[in-house]
């Protein structure tokens, strides 16, 4: 469903839109950039331009070509353009950078007497994946609806209404009964913020869910794993760079309720809810500051938010909930694509400074995840298997002693395929491709289709690769099992 999602996206501009009732309406995505356009070629030696925002008419940017004078005012409304805004000198067309949330609505330019008007809408993407039986909280970023807000949740390719709040009329909806009663008994919204929770989910809950709030739109793409614990331990697989929600368990927290979520070999404490005290904690700055601005408490919940993930957050996480608790092995997966020429060498770099004194390391080849190289600290044993798949890396593979990377030389066109590495809760996926360059044709055309190719052959392997690792999770060895027992005790 990820790849439909981008597609729209990017279609949207393509789409031949009108304004509407003098209103032109306009779609980006969350953290790109936007021009809304004057209408002019050139601007005249007399005209005076004014760019406005919102139903304040808030003035935000300003040309007058009779005094030479091109102002932004980016202090202005808590200062949520500062830094984002640019004038066109010739045009008066202003482009707004990096847009989030708050950058979404109603838009006029004044042109000396004359004016123009624009709706720009805000869209945001999200993937997210939680294991069968689980709950899931859609947040909408908001911390409160406004008394005129109508909010619609939508679902799937019909884009079908399943719930709706109407602040006007203090009018909350869930629709249990649309596409054959699936989702009866499990839809909750908050009426603080508007946010979705969908309760002991099932594979059909798998797909997307659109949030229309005024000018933003929001787009999650939700993944439901028919997967179970292992020993108690829940696998959570997430790609580098989104964001994964650990859930507690929990659809609503007591009055007396005190939860921990601790992480890592040594349980360091990293947030904290007691309800007694009415007090949520986020400890950022432990462990180096890996968690800082990343942690989100559901304030109902007691769930975890982890946004922006890195490789040094893939781990084992533990919450303690009062005298109960719940544990996850989250593994980080990261997707590169590298090309080389053929007979160049290639270093695949795996992040590492240094490999740890108890690190078991796995690099795999291909469709069948042939081990073609192995690193055992714990037996102090670096191996290279030079002649498995028919001898073809005979010779040209070497081991990074200190990182674990893996490097081969004298590259031909069949080492082209997918190289995967294993490391404790770290997976790297690196797409090789090896050029023939003196039979390379490659002119723009090709160019760009092997580009789309690549953003297919992306996707496609991520969905791969989380799919390999829950399969892989059931599969673990009893020597990880009981070190992850011991670590719970």
């Amino acid at each position: 469903m990820f790849l439909p999602v981008l597609l729209c996206l990017c279609l949207w501009r393509l789409d031949g839109v009108s304004a509407v009732n003098g209103v032109w309406p306009v779609s980006v995505k969350e953290g790109d950039s936007v021009s809304l356009n004057s209408g002019l070629t050139e601007m005249k030696d007399d005209d005076v331009i004014q760019w406005k925002f919102g139903y304040s008419i808030t003035l935000i940017a300003e040309i007058n070509k009779r005094a030479d004078r091109i102002t932004v005012y980016e202090d202005v409304l808590d200062g949520r353009f500062r830094d984002r805004l640019k004038l066109d000198n010739q045009t008066g067309s202003l482009t707004i950078t990096d847009i989030t949330m708050k950058h979404a609505g109603y838009y006029k330019i004044l042109i000396n007497s004359e004016r123009k008007s624009f709706d720009l809408t805000v869209v945001a993407v999200k993937e997210i994946s939680v294991n069968k039986g689980d709950f899931v909280t859609l947040l909408n970023d908001l911390t409160e609806i406004k008394d005129d807000d109508v909010i619609l949740w939508r679902f799937g390719d019909e884009n079908t209404v399943i719930a709706e709040i109407n602040k006007r009329f203090d009018r909350f909806t869930v629709y249990e009964d649309v596409l054959d009663g699936r989702f009866r008994d499990r839809l909750k919204l908050d009426k603080q913020t508007g946010s979705l929770t969908v309760t002991n989910t099932t594979t059909t809950d798998s797909g997307v869910y659109e949030l229309d709030i005024n000018y933003m739109k929001m787009m999650f793409t939700l993944t439901v794993y028919g997967v179970s614990a292992v020993n108690g331990v829940w696998p959570v697989s997430v790609k580098e760079g989104d964001s994964v929600s650990l859930n507690s368990g929990l659809t609503e927290m007591k009055d007396d309720d005190v939860i921990q979520w601790r992480f890592g070999d040594e349980n360091t404490l990293i947030a904290e809810i007691n309800k007694r005290a009415d007090r949520f904690t986020v400890y950022e700055d432990v462990l180096d500051g890996r968690f800082r601005d990343r942690l989100k408490l559901d304030n109902q919940t007691g769930s975890l938010t982890i946004t922006d993930i890195k490789m040094k957050h893939a781990g084992y996480y533990k919450i303690l909930i009062n005298s109960e608790r719940k544990s996850f092995d989250l593994t980080v997966v990261a997707v590169k694509e590298i090309s080389v020429n053929k007979g160049d060498i290639v270093t695949l770099l795996n992040d590492l400074t240094e490999i740890k004194d108890d690190d078991v390391i796995l690099w795999r080849f291909g469709d069948e995840n042939t081990v073609i190289a192995e690193i055992n600290k714990r037996a102090d044993r670096f191996t290279v298997y030079e002649d498995v798949l028919d001898g073809r890396f005979r010779d040209r593979l070497k081991l990074d002693k200190q990182t674990g990377s893996l490097t081969v030389t004298n590259t031909t066109t069949t080492d082209s395929g997918v190289y995967e590495l294993d490391i404790n809760y770290m997976k790297m996926m690196f797409t090789l491709t090896v050029y023939d360059s003196e039979n390379q044709c490659c002119g723009p055309t090709e160019a760009v289709i092997r580009l789309v190719l690549c953003a297919l052959v992306g996707v496609a392997t991520v969905s791969i690769v989380v799919y390999d690792i829950r399969s892989r999770r059931a599969e673990r060895d009893q020597a990880q099992i009981q070190t992850s027992e011991s670590i719970e005790l």
